[in-house]
């Protein structure tokens, strides 16, 4: 599925170059993404409610391969720096991703807010998970994504512009990433 996603997006990727309206240019991004930037597809964010600075932030990452994801990277390689304001200040117009609709696991939701609140997570990412600026929105971000970013994290497998997430993850056990996540992904 993630292939055929992947695929979709580069296919795309020649329309959304000779598009002229944002939403024309975006339609690549939604084949990975989901619609409207609430991802169906694991492994991949939700982009909506994300904050402008913040997906600017990203987008320059990529496509200077700051950020190695070769899908994006290919994606972000053409883009001027009018496109990256341009996408990012779209992006922000998004609507944000919703919790899932399923019960939530109790036990679950207290390690996750216990983990949350001891490391500080709204600090940075406000009490709500919202995001700030060149922060992420973190609530309601698929389960899976958020694992895997913080597992990336914590293995200084991923970099930021900065290593504040690297450092914070180094006091989170590799045993407590789910609870973090799906704590993060749940919250109302």
């Amino acid at each position: 599925m993630r292939s055929l996603a992947i695929a979709a997006a580069l296919a795309a990727l020649s329309f959304s170059a000779n598009a002229e309206t944002i939403q024309e240019r975006t339609v690549a991004c939604f084949a990975c993404h989901g619609e409207h930037g609430t991802s169906e597809t694991e492994n991949t964010p939700s982009l909506g409610g994300q904050q402008a600075p913040y997906a600017l932030i990203q987008l320059f990452m990529f496509r200077e391969k700051l950020r190695v994801f070769d899908p994006m990277n290919e994606m972000a390689k053409p883009m001027t720096d009018d496109d990256l304001r341009t996408f990012s200040d779209f992006i922000a117009t998004l609507p944000k991703p919703t919790p899932p609709t399923d019960a939530d696991d109790p036990a679950w939701m207290a390690r996750g807010q216990a983990l949350a609140q001891q490391n500080r997570c709204n600090t940075c990412h406000n009490t709500d998970f919202s995001g700030k600026e060149n922060v992420p929105r973190i609530a309601n971000q698929r389960e899976d994504y958020l694992a895997k970013t913080l597992a990336e994290y914590k293995d200084n497998s991923r970099h930021g512009y900065d290593a504040t997430m690297a450092d914070v993850m180094q006091t989170v056990a590799k045993e407590q990433i789910g609870d973090l996540a799906y704590y993060i992904a749940h919250v109302r």
